[in-house]
C-alpha cells in the first residue's frame, strides 16, 4: 500500500483538478456565449487561455527539472485558487465583463500549464516506485482522468444551470486547493536533486542550455516528431469541436447548458471503458493498430454525427463509441512518449512534447467561430470532421509511425 500512496495521490489530485477543469471549460465559453451571442468572442476567450497554456507548459520544463515536479504542482495549484477565485467575486459583485474576464482567462492558462506538466512528469518515477509497467499506469491515470471529467461534465452542467456560469467556478477553485494539498501530502519518495543535463556532466547548465537540449532530444526522435503533427492537428480540431461547435449547435438546437454537459459526460463517460481495458491489458496490444482505429472511431463521426443533425439518442451513442475508443490512446501514447525519453530529461521533453501538441489549440477556438460565420454551422462540422479524418490516416501513410511498437534503451 504504501508504495502505491503516491500513485494514490496523484491519481486523486488529477481527479480533483481535473473536474475542476472540466467545468471551467464548459462555464467559460456558456459564460461569453450568452452574455454576447458571438462564435467569434467565444472562441476569443479560449484562446486566450490556451495560448499562455502552450508557452508556459513549453517554457516550464526546464524548471520543473530543476526545482521538482511537486514543488511546481503545488506552487501553480496553490496561485490557481486565487486567480480562479476573481471569477465568481467579480460575478457576485456584478463586474465581471468579457474585457475583465480575459485576462484572467490569461492568467487561468500560465498557471495550469505547468501544473499539468509537472504531474505527468512524475509519472516515470511514480510507476517505478510501484513497480508496474507505464501501460498500466499511464492506463489508470487516464481511466481517472476520463471519470474526474465525465463528472466535472455532467456536474458543470447542472450546476451552471442552478446558479449560474460565473458562480460554478467557486468549485473549480476548491478543486485546485484540494489538488495542491493532496500533492503535498500525499506523493512522498519522488527524487529530491533533479538530475544533472546529460549533455554537461559534472557542470550546472543554464536555462536555456536545458530548454535547447529538450528541443534537440525531440526534434531529433522521428516518432515524437511524428506524434507531436498528428496530435497538434487533431487538438486543434477537438478544440474547435469543444469550445464552439458543439455550445453552438446545443444552443440553436434550442437546448440549454444541462444538455451540453450531458454529451461532454457521455463522451468521457465512455472513454472510462476505454481506458480501463487499456490499464488492464494495453501491455499485450500492438500498439500501433490500436492506436489508428482508436483514433478513426474517436474523430469523424463525431462531427458528421452533428453536421446531418442526427436524432439525440444517434448522437449520444457516437458520443458513447467515440468515447471508448478515445480511451486507449492516452494510455498508449503516454507510454510510447516516456519510454523514449531519457530520465534526465523527462520535465523538459515532456513538457515540450505536450506544449507542441497543444501549440494549434489556442486558434481552434478562432477557427471554428470563423468557419461557423463563413459556411454555417453544419459546413464547419464537416469541414473540419474531414481534416479530422485525413490526420487520422497519418500512422497509415508515414513510416515513422512503425517505431511505435520497439523498445528503446539508453
Amino acid at each position: 500500500m504504501r508504495r502505491g500512496g503516491p500513485f494514490l495521490a496523484l491519481a486523486a489530485a488529477e481527479t480533483l483538478s481535473l473536474s475542476g477543469t472540466r467545468l471551467s471549460t464548459i462555464a467559460i465559453p456558456w459564460l461569453v456565449l450568452s452574455a454576447t451571442g458571438s462564435p467569434v468572442l467565444t472562441g476569443l476567450t479560449a484562446m486566450m487561455e490556451m495560448l499562455p497554456y502552450v508557452l508556459a507548459k513549453a517554457l516550464g520544463g526546464p524548471l520543473i527539472d530543476r526545482v521538482g515536479a511537486k514543488r511546481i504542482a503545488i506552487l501553480c495549484d496553490t496561485a490557481s485558487v486565487v486567480v480562479v477565485g476573481l471569477v465568481p467575486l467579480l460575478d457576485l459583485f456584478g463586474l465581471l465583463t468579457v474585457p475583465v474576464l480575459l485576462p484572467l482567462v490569461f492568467a487561468m492558462g500560465v498557471l495550469r500549464g505547468p501544473s499539468d506538466a509537472a504531474k505527468q512528469a512524475m509519472v516515470p518515477d511514480i510507476a517505478a516506485l510501484a513497480d508496474v509497467p507505464l501501460e498500466r499506469v499511464t492506463g489508470v491515470a487516464s481511466a481517472i482522468e476520463r471519470l474526474a471529467s465525465t463528472v466535472g461534465a455532467a456536474g458543470a452542467g447542472a450546476l451552471i444551470g442552478l446558479i449560474g456560469p460565473g458562480q460554478a467556478l467557486v468549485v473549480n477553485a476548491v478543486t485546485f486547493a484540494a489538488a495542491a494539498l493532496v500533492v503535498s501530502l500525499g506523493i512522498t519518495g519522488m527524487p529530491r536533486i533533479p538530475e544533472l543535463s546529460q549533455a554537461s556532466p559534472g557542470k550546472v547548465s543554464s536555462y536555456l542550455d536545458d530548454l535547447r537540449e529538450g528541443w534537440r532530444f525531440l526534434s531529433g526522435d522521428a516518432v515524437l516528431v511524428s506524434i507531436v503533427a498528428m496530435v497538434a492537428i487533431t487538438n486543434l480540431l477537438d478544440q474547435a469541436y469543444h469550445a464552439v461547435l458543439l455550445p453552438v449547435w446545443t444552443r440553436d438546437a434550442g437546448h440549454g447548458p444541462e444538455l451540453l454537459g450531458a454529451m461532454f459526460a457521455a463522451f468521457t463517460g465512455g472513454s472510462i471503458a476505454g481506458a480501463a481495458i487499456a490499464a488492464g491489458i494495453g501491455e499485450r496490444l500492438p500498439r500501433l493498430i490500436v492506436y489508428t482505429v482508436a483514433f478513426l472511431l474517436t474523430g469523424f463521426p463525431r462531427f458528421l454525427v452533428l453536421a446531418v443533425d442526427a436524432p439525440l439518442g444517434s448522437v449520444f451513442a457516437t458520443l458513447a463509441i467515440a468515447g471508448f475508443a478515445s480511451g486507449f490512446l492516452n494510455p498508449i501514447l503516454s507510454a510510447v512518449i516516456f519510454e523514449r525519453i531519457p530520465k534526465p530529461l523527462t520535465g523538459r521533453v515532456t513538457a515540450m512534447n505536450a506544449a507542441l501538441c497543444f501549440a494549434l489549440i489556442p486558434f481552434g477556438g478562432l477557427v471554428g467561430g470563423a468557419l461557423i460565420s463563413t459556411i454555417g454551422l453544419a459546413g464547419a462540422l464537416f469541414l473540419t470532421g474531414l481534416a479530422y479524418l485525413a490526420a487520422t490516416l497519418a500512422p497509415l501513410a508515414l513510416r515513422s509511425f512503425r517505431g511505435f511498437d520497439k523498445a528503446v534503451q539508453f
